[in-house]
This record gives C-alpha cells, sequence and structure tokens, in this order.
C-alpha cells in the first residue's frame, strides 16, 4: 500500500481545527483534532494544523499527493489567501495559506472558503453525492450558503455565490456584516439565542434551546420556528434563480432537524418554487468531516487535472 495516493483535508475553525486523511475514493483514513490557536496568527494556526497531520502521514502508508484547506471568512481561492476573517482571528487575513502549507509538505496546496469546502464535501461523498445542482446551507455562529450547478462548485466571480445568509428581508435586526435583516439574524445559533432571551429574559445556547424546545418550552419552539420558515423562503428565493433541484443543510444547529425540517418542509409545500418541481430537503451525512474531506476533494480534483501549485522558497510577504 505504500503507493497508495493520500489527500489530506484541513478545517481551521476559530476554535477547532479538523483533519482529515484520506484515500483516492476520499475513504477517510485517519481524522485528528486540535485548538485552534486563532489569537496567535496565521503561521501559528498554520503550525497547529500540520503538527495534528504529521502522525497521520507518519502512521498510514502512501503518497501525499496534495492538501486541500477550508477556512472561515472571505478568502481567495486562486492566490490562496484568507481576505477578510472574523475578529476572533488574529493575523489571519492576508496570510498566504497554501504557501505556508505547500512549502511545509512539499506538495500543491489550495484553500477554500469553509462553506464551499462543506459542500463539497457533501457532494462529492456525503448526502448529495451525485446530485447535480445543490444549495448548501451551514447554520452555526453564522448563516452560510454555498453553490453546486451542474456537478461543480459555482463560486461566482466575487466567491459570494449562494451566500444566503446575507440576503435582506427578513426583518431589521442588524447583522453580523453590518447590513440589517438579514436571514443570518434569523437562523443563526447566536441570534436564535439572542431572539429567545428578547422574549424571556433568559440567556441560552442554540443546543438549550433545542433541549427547551424538546421539552414544551413555547419560546424556545418559537425562535427555531421562524429560523426555519425564513430558511425555507430563502430556499424558494433561490430556486427561483438558480433552479436548484436540492438543498442540503449542516453546522452545530441543524442538530435541531427535529425541530427545523418539519417547518421547512410545510413552507415549502405551502409556497412551492416557480418551477413547479419540489426541491429535495436533506440533512448533511458528513458530520464534522465535511468541511476536511470537501477540502480534500478539491485537491484530488486539482491535482487530477494536472494543475500544480508549486512551493515557493519562500513565504510571499
Amino acid at each position: 500500500m505504500s503507493d497508495r495516493t493520500l489527500y489530506a483535508g484541513v478545517d481551521i475553525g476559530g476554535t477547532t481545527t479538523q483533519v482529515v486523511l484520506c484515500d483516492d475514493a476520499l475513504t477517510v483514513l485517519d481524522r485528528a483534532e486540535t485548538t485552534t490557536p486563532a489569537a496567535h496568527g496565521g503561521q501559528a494556526m498554520i503550525d497547529a494544523a500540520l503538527g495534528a497531520l504529521t502522525p497521520l502521514l507518519r502512521g498510514t502508508p502512501g503518497r501525499l499527493t496534495g492538501v486541500g484547506v477550508g477556512a472561515a471568512g472571505v478568502v481567495d481561492s486562486a492566490e490562496g489567501r484568507v481576505l477578510v476573517a472574523s475578529d476572533s482571528f488574529r493575523g489571519w487575513a492576508g496570510f498566504p495559506v497554501t504557501t505556508a502549507v505547500a512549502d511545509a509538505l512539499g506538495v500543491p496546496a489550495f484553500l477554500d472558503n469553509d462553506v464551499n469546502a462543506f459542500l463539497r464535501g457533501e457532494a462529492s461523498s456525503g448526502a448529495v453525492r451525485g446530485e447535480p445542482d445543490v444549495l448548501g446551507i451551514t447554520l452555526g455562529t453564522g448563516v452560510g450558503g454555498a453553490l453546486w450547478t451542474d456537478g461543480r462548485l459555482f463560486p461566482g466571480p466575487h466567491g459570494a455565490a449562494g451566500e444566503i445568509g446575507h440576503i435582506p428581508g427578513f426583518g431589521d435586526l442588524p447583522c453580523t456584516c453590518g447590513g440589517r435583516g438579514h436571514l443570518e439574524t434569523l437562523a443563526s445559533g447566536r441570534s436564535l439565542a439572542a431572539r429567545y432571551a428578547e422574549r424571556t429574559g433568559r440567556t441560552l445556547t442554540a443546543p438549550d434551546l433545542a433541549d427547551a424546545a424538546g421539552s414544551g418550552d413555547e419560546d424556545a419552539r418559537a425562535v427555531f420556528h421562524d429560523a426555519a420558515a425564513g430558511l425555507a423562503r430563502a430556499v424558494v428565493m433561490t430556486a427561483g434563480l438558480v433552479d436548484i433541484t436540492t438543498v442540503v443543510i449542516g453546522g452545530g444547529v441543524s442538530r435541531a432537524w427535529h425541530l427545523l425540517e418539519p417547518v421547512i418542509r410545510q413552507r415549502l409545500v405551502e409556497e412551492p418554487p416557480v418551477s413547479g418541481h419540489p426541491v429535495r430537503l436533506v440533512r448533511a451525512g458528513l458530520g464534522p468531516d465535511a468541511v476536511p474531506v470537501g477540502a480534500a476533494s478539491r485537491a484530488r480534483l486539482e491535482t487530477g487535472r494536472g494543475r500544480r501549485v508549486e512551493p515557493a522558497s519562500t513565504p510571499a510577504p
């Protein structure tokens, strides 16, 4: 098995970094997790990811062919840099991610926004494998979106295609991006907690809210209902624009699937897409592996095309 082709996938989140090692079929051979040193700068974050990956490479026979990285924020995939990052990261915006990884490992490296990587993972080996036209949604601290059209990721000319979390028209509350009334103000974990606090004066996390809703707390049920209704409306809007056939939803808030799914399905029946064709709704299947597997799939795709990113002798300034 020493000639086996291996691909690594990395998911650098604000709190945790996930690393997987995959074979050519994107089967996860091994995985690791480490704390993200987000306050210590880009090189520290890359070093932490490589530190988690190194033991996997030592323990898995094969030849590493490429590495994919999924990162939160706005990224320049072509240049392999993070353009905009949240204030929880220090020294991350502008950092040459792919150069640092390629220099360290001597193989091509590729960078994706984490939501795009999530959708790549689910489309390559997850819940929507083989689907040609998919809207991917992640529900976590924020709301992320990505588009898969004609069997491939469609990032758009500025890398923002599918970002339904920042579609306006969902009220007037301020959004984390500086706008108002975006879907994220309804359906993110942070927004669920804030809306519940406004109704009750009590502060609960999104997982605790789901538990409370399951125990009959009507205020908790109401904030999940509003989130699901907003998601359904955004799905219909997207279907009217790009005629998607399938929606896959993941992220931490999707653990409350039993609260979200019935409302989304009901609203999609009441207000179907203009095409008249129902949209297939599925829950993500890869769990925490989705982003790193999707990042690995990008590396497999690009190296399979013969495209190479040569390691630089020194990091770009």
